[in-house]
């Protein structure tokens, strides 16, 4: 009689306070979660809004304004044409090196040569070069050029990190791409351009894509070869960022207004590619 009641009723109950416990152990740790990643933005969001008197404060409730964004798109800090210099050159950083990525992907990927291995881990190794270690030796070229101070310069380097980088993501969806479609293509009569523009570049698209993405939020965060190479005309806005500065020491409200600035692209672009970004990840992670 105790088995039977221990069998069928309290073992289930017990089962079923087991998930429940589980369930909100799930719940907490997923909230959690999202407070450890979200507090940061929102805070950071709340504080452009602010006013001087209230950026200092904890306290959830204030007059919102908008005084800080007229303020940093004003004299002197004038962020329009910071804003201007880093969409160009985070535009056509991406605009260059993902051609350039997607073919040299492609010959590593179905094209058998002397010293491709040893051509691929040079490739990966530039990724592991601290760019402090560069940007002296680029600094040096681009005075004798007299490219300091440009984006042309700025370009140039953000293809020197990208574009590797990009080579290898894009190399990862074309190895999970099946050969066979591309033999019954050429059997067909296609050519290795027809092949390469109508078969393999539309259906690893979504990888490319997110090769893309990934490359222009690298150009668009990065900080240090802006800060070496330009001076007034090339500035871009992570480097802008250092400018907000006054008596009272750094002022914040106008520094969270200039980083939800620099954010909102970024989330932007994510939200609007976002079936591209997850079918790539996935697509490149399946050999």
């Amino acid at each position: 009689m105790l088995t039977a009641i221990t069998g069928h009723k309290f073992l289930p109950a017990k089962l079923q306070v087991d998930r429940v416990g589980w369930g909100i152990v799930r719940v907490l740790g997923l909230l959690a979660t999202i407070i450890f990643v979200f507090l940061p933005v929102v805070w950071l969001a709340l504080t452009a809004f602010k006013y001087a008197r209230d950026a200092y404060s904890t306290s959830l409730f204030f007059t919102p304004t908008l005084e800080n964004f007229q303020a940093i798109f004003s004299p002197p800090n004038s962020f329009g044409p910071l804003t201007i210099n880093s969409v160009l050159v985070s535009a056509a950083t991406v605009a260059i090196a993902i051609p350039i990525a997607a073919m040299a992907a492609y010959a590593f990927s179905r094209f058998q040569f002397r010293g491709k291995n040893a051509l691929l881990v040079s490739v990966l190794s530039v990724q592991f070069i601290p760019p402090v270690v560069i940007v002296l030796p680029f600094f040096t070229v681009f005075r004798d050029l007299r490219l300091l101070d440009t984006r042309t310069a700025l370009v140039i380097l953000n293809l020197s990190f990208v574009t590797p980088f990009a080579i290898w993501m894009i190399k990862g969806f074309i190895d999970s791409l099946p050969g066979e479609i591309e033999e019954a293509a050429m059997v067909d009569g296609c050519n290795r351009l027809q092949l390469l523009r109508y078969i393999s570049l539309p259906l690893i698209m979504p990888g490319i894509i997110t090769s893309a993405v990934f490359a222009f939020i690298q150009s668009w965060n990065e900080f240090l070869f802006a800060l070496v190479l330009t001076r007034k005309e090339a500035v871009t806005l992570t480097v802008g960022l250092m400018g907000l500065n006054a008596e009272r020491g750094i002022i914040w409200e106008q520094m969270a207004a200039a980083g939800l600035i620099i954010m909102v692209p970024i989330f932007a672009l994510s939200l609007t590619i976002r079936k591209h970004f997850i079918q790539g990840i996935t697509m490149g992670a399946v050999k």
